[in-house]
């Protein structure tokens, strides 16, 4: 059984997401352990209401992100991790945490990359008068948002959209895609090569499985 660790920095829905997959047996992995980098993340009661164990680190304690990192990392590796997920982590990774973990870390970004990298992508879809918005799941590289694209779900927005209404849309297209994903790692059909992801030995296009031709 794979192991997976999970890195959070909120209220972890996706979290969520990921614990009822496991207990589903949809994803076929064993959810070792989840670390925070703030210890009010109500993500944590999640892991711990599932008998997870739950860690936080506070980057107050550390002289830098590169010392932070290097701390994260020891202790994530004593959970042996074949697989490590970003679940709404809001913290820039350093290079050295980022090559640590090459090929076995992932990302869920809520736009449709690789539009809107970065923060407050709801508000820039309903500034820019978008008509269509979504996520992405991704390998993670040393570019923010910039690793290869696996899978992407696509939602419409609506004229008199709030961030509210978009933000519920795109959630319930993650909490389904990024369970989905995790499991195709685990299976061992999914890689990273030569900056491109591949599902099933077939190089996957740039907008990930089942782009748009």
């Amino acid at each position: 059984m794979k192991n997976i660790v999970v890195l959070i920095s909120g209220n972890g829905s996706n979290l969520q997401a990921i614990i009822d997959a496991c207990e589903q047996k949809k994803i076929n992995g064993t959810l070792r352990a989840v670390f925070s980098n703030k210890a009010d993340a109500f993500g944590l009661e999640r892991a711990r209401e599932a008998d997870i164990p739950a860690h936080a680190l506070s980057a107050s304690q550390f002289s830098s992100r590169e010392a932070f990192d290097r701390e994260l990392m020891q202790e994530i590796d004593a959970y042996a991790p074949d697989l490590v997920v970003l679940a709404g982590y809001m913290r820039i990774l350093s290079p050295e945490f980022v090559a640590h973990y090459q090929g076995r870390l992932l990302n869920i970004h809520p736009s449709l990359l690789p539009k809107y990298p970065g923060l407050n992508t709801h508000r820039q879809v309903l500034d820019n008068g978008d008509e269509e918005h979504g996520t992405s799941v991704h390998f993670v590289t040393e570019q923010l948002d910039g690793g290869p694209v696996i899978l992407q779900a696509k939602v419409p927005v609506f004229a008199g959209d709030s961030e509210e209404d978009i933000t519920d849309r795109v959630q319930h297209q993650e909490h389904a895609i990024y369970p989905l994903v995790i499991s195709w790692f685990i299976e061992g059909r999914l890689d990273m090569r030569d900056g491109a992801a591949w599902l099933d030995d077939v190089q996957l296009p740039a907008q990930g499985y089942a782009a748009d031709e």
